[in-house]
């Protein structure tokens, strides 16, 4: 099947097995390996992207599910070289270490802190729940995205 879809404002077309996973896609079509493959499952979040502005699991979705739409991955944060606050915020924090797990937690965290700008520790946590590290204590990743969010609201104080 031919499909057309746009990744992180650039058009990819190609001709893919109706079975093709979109995480093999994005990774092995359009060659944009940022998005990680892990448990292949949908438990681990490595494979978060956002479609149409909202996460998901690459590896529980089909390509052409995604024909004409428009996906974002970990690529598509930093604007004009220019790193995200929260790309930023990981890196000062030291909150990866490894990295593999970094682009679906970056991903995740994006969009919910688009929806809840200024999250009590608790909707963090929850939040970040969805997303599995192997290496860290998670204690670095709630501080760099409350930092980000900080920063993304201006510099204000936690809300709630």
């Amino acid at each position: 099947m031919r499909i057309s879809v746009e990744i992180n404002g650039r058009a990819y077309e190609d001709d893919v097995e109706p079975r093709t996973l979109l995480s093999d896609f994005i990774r092995h079509h359009a060659g944009l390996t940022g998005t990680k493959v892990g448990c292949e499952q949908g438990v681990c979040g490595a494979c978060t992207v956002q479609l149409d502005g909202e996460p998901l699991r690459s590896c529980l979705m089909l390509a052409v599910q995604a024909d004409g739409r428009s996906l974002r991955t970990v690529e598509g944060l930093a604007d004009d070289g220019e790193l995200h606050p929260l790309q930023r915020a990981f890196h000062e924090a030291h909150a990866l270490q490894c990295g593999f797990c970094t682009p679906g937690f970056l991903m995740s965290m994006e969009a919910f802190l688009r929806e809840r700008p200024a999250p009590a520790e608790h909707e963090l946590r929850e939040a970040l729940a969805g997303n599995l590290c192997r290496c860290t204590g998670y204690v670095a990743i709630i501080e760099a995205v409350e930092s980000a969010a900080r920063e993304m609201r201006g510099g204000d104080v936690q809300g709630g």
